[in-house]
């Protein structure tokens, strides 16, 4: 029973937290409700993924990989805690970020840095997933159970990559290098993994 409402609950999580960042990151949210109230938005979102990832990392029949682990699941559980330990670091970067009156170095070291290595550790475990899918799938099958979410994913990692760059606070400006690519980044990003939680299928039962 446990094992049948892990991938419902990783979903809906994975659905709640991309909707809120998507929000978040939609042109002129921010100016109609104010700074503070689009800076929680992405807490809660990353609150969500973090929920979402552990659900994923520890409820849905993963293990901790030994000697008889398949090469497929080994890739997949390496994924599930990369992601984990990045959705950890965006509850860092998301919540430091609703502190007033940060200085330009305190804004660089629990809100970019996080953001930074949070993007990296998607990125990582996108590209182990896309490892673990194209091994039994293929590099390219449409129809294969999860072959559009790990893809749609990956985009999105990306797309979260280009953000955190564009996020970038200038010294001399104190504004961020890119502040559009930031946004799209973040917008194009939570919308991949919005639908590729949505096109989530169940694992299909396994055999006795």
């Amino acid at each position: 029973m446990g094992q049948k409402l892990g991938p419902r609950r990783e979903s809906l999580g994975f659905v709640i937290g991309s909707a809120l960042f998507a929000l978040g990151a939609c042109p002129g949210y921010a100016s109609a409700v104010g700074s503070e109230t689009g800076n929680l938005t992405y807490f809660v979102g990353s609150l969500f993924f973090t929920g979402a990832a552990f659900v994923q990392l520890r409820l849905t029949g993963r293990t901790v990989p030994g000697t008889a682990t398949t090469v497929v699941d080994r890739y997949d559980w390496w994924s599930a805690l990369a992601q984990f330990v990045g959705t950890l670091l965006f509850n860092v970067s998301t919540g430091a970020a609703l502190v007033r009156d940060l200085s330009l170095g305190e804004h660089r070291e629990f809100v970019w840095q996080p953001d930074v290595f949070g993007s990296a550790c998607f990125l990582v475990a996108s590209a182990l997933a896309v490892v673990a899918t194209t091994d039994v799938d293929g590099l390219w099958d449409p129809h294969a159970r999860n072959w559009t979410s790990t893809w749609l994913n990956t985009i999105g990692s990306v797309a979260f990559g280009v953000s955190a760059g564009g996020a970038l606070v200038v010294p001399d400006t104190h504004r961020p290098e890119n502040a559009a690519a930031a946004d799209l980044g973040t917008l194009v990003g939570a919308l991949c993994f919005l639908i590729a939680a949505l096109t989530m299928k169940p694992p299909t039962p396994r055999l006795a």
